[in-house]
């Protein structure tokens, strides 16, 4: 029975592997460990509140409780119990008896203590291996310790005891949650430490249960957040894998058992079994002459004579040798005081077997979170409960000492739990309560963001309004979708060369390009760029500061490319909305981005270049077009694909453009071919007609903006707000305490800290709830798992939305294109780019599906750009020049 260390790293190891076995689907079946899910995915977290009631059927005796949970937690908890007796002929008679009797018991409690004015919610504990697939509802596996009731086996026991009650009749309970003695200490436990994670029962019978990663639990679905799973740790070794660590003695055990062959592992450990293993030791050894000289008395012979509480009285430091002398005397035995010292040594080895055993299986687990969780060191809490531990005076400081000898790198703090497995029930049960309000104010607010097969309809006819509206001479100037012209009539053939000078502006990075494009050939262009930042101070400023600054990162490229007296065409991707009224002429409509410069909106771009380029006066260049980025991602892919007619960024802003028939753009002279329109629907919306799907927190976001009122259609959808969209849903979630522990940090009111990128982060399927944690860390928000989840759910609801109404938006476009030319179905490629598009997880496959569902008569294709803004700027320029000097026009 004396295990070394080595031992008991092995049986850990063993263990180790029987719980994989347990946890995969493939092996569950034939798994001795059964790793039951319990459906309790949260310990307690401090706001629980309200009055709840607790049943405790797992001994010889059970008991009702009445817990009283305070929300400000100074109270603590107030508990009233009292303990009922199971007569013998309930423990082996009829179930239904069985559970009668215990709601009987429940209903004269509820009389002695005046309470059945309200329902009351009720938690029940229940220390059987039992299947569950609902916190409230468990189908009894086996009986265990010396419970045989029939007919309860194979069956719902949570319903078994709401028929009792229904048949005893005026008990107005409501039976929330049902769990095992194990999970019951490990969440009393957890009210008042919130490391707790294991919970471990070595009473009458051992168990433990923990706190695993749903992902890794095959027979439940999803793999968001964590449960906690009831090992069932006494049936380890009924496969046999501990067969060598079996002694003869555990073998007599067994074959006398109520259950022969199983709960091997509970019959070396637990207090129903360790007292009479200490009596078949004493008796072999009597039978051998080494003890009582020879003598056998009949109660020694007698089984369950000798008990677990009369080794708990041997093994005390003082009095421990008088406890035993009179104990033997008890058992008609006359001993000598050598024989007192062997018997307490006796009790010793086998106690101290328990403690090892219990232990090596710990380590384990311990083990098991330590690595779920990636840490080098791991702290945490077990909380643990029953009789050995409670109250064996050496067992719980010999357990502690071999867990931390077994698992060095777990810092394991141990908690005695209080009146635990039925306090536990209670604290299950609100929990529980706590998690379904807490869900349904987390569903109320999240399903302003749920845009309804109606709602999407309304939003593409709106859309199609507009984009009619913004096409009118009479009508333009009042639509909020401005559909500018751009003068580009028709997307690349091919047969475009020679060498360009590109600009792109159009976030907080400014890039200057050499674009040399080969003709007969697609595919054929060669780019050699340089980046340049544009401080903060140069986007807010003047307008003469901004633009003096990109000629002298102009000067500098061209330094480098030794191009400073090559007089180049110069095309300008400029993404910001212009109005057009030559192909090189751009007034400024507004600054969006985050961009304030002054003395700029309303003047035209190409001019205050030019004059720039006078004021430093080192090189000249000729701008031949002023392009914006959409435009530039539909050329770029159109030479690709002669079926790309449309161009749509979706990244830090959000814009359409698509090749609109010239009769139908009354503005512009004109009525033969075509040409391209920036459609700017990032306006879309100004008008009010989209105020019922717009959410408070949209317009919360709006206010807070540099243009408040403007551009309420990009702030929905573009990648600059809808981290900020969710920044204020956590502050107004966590206000109601429902993340976060309701503590708003410094950093969460930090406006633009949630940056859209980390949506794209968190909602990536391959990302665990782990690295979800991580990432809120370094935004400075502790957060706990549950966290991690609701979190990860406001970011699907606010990025969903957004790809949603960007479907929507390309549904009228594409079918506004398809009725232009007649037709019944239309075949169209759309070039993309943008970070959103690219790089979030569901964005792109969101909004095709939207598409497919809105327009169905028109098949349409995504391409994604590459370096539209650059190589769509050298493109269009020498479409451009094509098209003057076709014309014969000088430009």
């Amino acid at each position: 029975m004396r295990l070394s260390d080595d031992q008991l790293a092995d049986i850990s190891a063993r263990f180790r592997q029987e719980m994989e076995k347990g946890l995969s689907n493939e092996s569950n079946a034939t798994a001795a460990v059964k790793m039951l899910p319990t459906h309790v995915y949260s310990t307690p977290d401090g706001s629980e509140k309200g009055e709840f009631l607790a049943l405790d059927l797992g001994g010889s005796k059970f008991k009702v409780l009445q817990v009283k949970v305070s929300e400000d937690r100074k109270g603590k908890v107030q508990m009233e119990s009292e303990t009922f007796p199971i007569p013998e002929e309930f423990l082996n008679g009829r179930g239904t008896e069985l559970f009668e009797h215990v709601a009987e018991s429940l209903k004269s409690f509820l009389r002695k203590h005046h309470i059945n004015h309200t329902r009351k919610a009720l938690g029940f504990t229940f220390s059987f291996p039992c299947a569950q697939s609902k916190i409230d509802e468990g189908v009894l596996l086996s009986w265990s310790k010396n419970f045989k009731a029939r007919g309860v086996q194979g069956n719902n026991v949570v319903q078994l005891l709401r028929k009792a009650i229904q048949k005893v009749g005026d008990v107005d309970v409501d039976v929330l949650a049902m769990v095992n003695d194990t999970v019951g200490a490990m969440m009393t436990c957890g009210y008042d430490d919130q490391n707790c994670e294991v919970g471990v029962i070595i009473g009458t019978g051992t168990n433990a249960c923990y706190i695993e990663e749903m992902r890794h639990i095959d027979l439940v679905e999803g793999d968001e957040g964590r449960m906690c799973i009831n090992t069932e740790w006494g049936a380890f070794g009924d496969d046999g894998v501990l067969d060598d660590f079996i002694t003869s003695f555990d073998r007599e055990i067994d074959a006398a058992s109520i259950n022969p062959g199983k709960q091997l592992f509970e019959k070396m450990v637990s207090g129903m079994y360790m007292g009479e293993l200490v009596r078949l030791i004493l008796l072999k050894m009597a039978k051998k002459g080494l003890l009582f000289r020879g003598q056998v008395s009949d109660a020694l012979r007698t089984k369950g004579t000798f008990q677990t509480k009369h080794i708990c009285l041997i093994e005390q430091y003082k009095g421990g040798l008088e406890n035993t002398k009179e104990i033997l005397e008890d058992l008609g035995l006359n001993p000598s005081e050598d024989d007192c010292i062997a018997v307490q040594h006796v009790c010793t080895i086998v106690s101290f077997r328990s403690a090892n055993l219990v232990a090596a299986a710990l380590a384990a687990i311990l083990t098991r979170i330590r690595e779920n969780k990636k840490l080098k060191t791991l702290r945490t809490t077990v909380g643990v409960d029953g009789t050995v531990y409670r109250t064996h005076p050496q067992y719980p400081k010999r357990l502690h000492k071999v867990v931390r000898h077994l698992v060095p790198d777990c810092h394991v703090r141990f908690v005695l739990s209080e009146s635990g497995s039925a306090k536990g029930a209670a604290m299950v049960t609100a929990v529980a309560q706590r998690l379904a309000s807490q869900r349904k104010e987390i569903d109320d607010t999240l399903a302003a963001f749920a845009l309804s097969p109606t709602q999407l309809q309304e939003v593409k006819a709106k859309m199609r309004v507009e984009l009619e509206r913004g096409l009118k001479k009479d009508s333009h100037p009042t639509a909020s979708v401005k559909m500018l012209p751009t003068y580009v009539y028709r997307t690349p053939d091919g047969t475009e060369r020679g060498k360009y000078l590109a600009l792109d502006l159009g976030g907080t990075n400014f890039r200057v390009l050499v674009v040399k494009i080969r003709t007969g050939m697609r595919n054929s262009v060669r780019m050699y760029n340089k980046i340049y930042a544009i401080p903060l101070e140069i986007m807010q400023g003047t307008g003469e500061e901004l633009f003096d600054h990109i000629v002298q990162c102009i000067s500098d490229f061209l330094d480098y490319m030794g191009m400073k007296n090559t007089r180049l065409p110069l095309g300008f991707t400029f993404s910001f909305p212009c109005l057009n009224t030559l192909k090189q002429i751009g007034d400024l409509v507004c600054w969006t981005k985050g961009f304030k410069a002054t003395e700029c909106e309303g003047y035209d771009v190409v001019d205050m270049l030019r004059e720039a380029i006078k004021r430093r006066n080192e090189f000249d260049l000729d701008i031949v077009a002023i392009v914006n980025d959409t435009v530039g991602t539909m050329m770029t892919c159109a030479y690709e694909d002669p079926k790309c007619q449309i161009g749509l960024i979706a990244g830090t802003g959000s814009n359409v453009c698509y090749m609109e028939e010239m009769k139908n753009i009354e503005f512009v002279e004109g009525d033969e071919g075509q040409m391209c329109v920036n459609t700017e629907w990032g306006g879309f919306g100004a008008n009010d007609n989209i105020e019922d799907i717009r959410t408070r927190y949209d317009r919360e976001v709006d206010g807070g903006s540099l243009n408040p009122g403007k551009q309420r259609f990009e702030k929905m959808t573009s990648g600059m707000y809808l981290g900020e969209i969710v920044r204020r849903i956590l502050i107004d979630l966590t206000k109601h305490g429902l993340l976060f522990r309701g503590r708003i940090t410094e950093r969460l009111k930090t406006k633009g800290i949630f940056e859209t990128k980390f949506l794209s982060q968190i909602e990536s399927d391959r990302l665990a709830l782990l690295q979800v944690r991580s990432i809120l860390q370094h935004l400075g928000l502790d957060s706990t798992c549950d966290d991690s989840i609701i979190v990860k759910e406001v970011c699907g609801a606010v990025s969903r939305r957004a790809a949603q109404l960007c479907g929507a938006g390309m549904a009228a476009v594409v079918d506004k294109i398809r009725e232009n030319r007649g037709l019944d179905n239309l075949e169209i490629t759309v070039g993309v780019d943008g970070t959103l598009y690219k790089l979030h997880p569901h964005f792109s496959t969101i909004l095709k599906d939207t598409v497919r569902e809105l327009a169905p008569n028109c098949k349409v294709d995504f391409i994604l750009s590459e370096d539209g803004s650059g190589k769509g700027a050298a493109l269009i320029t020498a479409v451009a020049q094509q098209h003057y000097t076709d014309k014969q026009e000088p430009h």
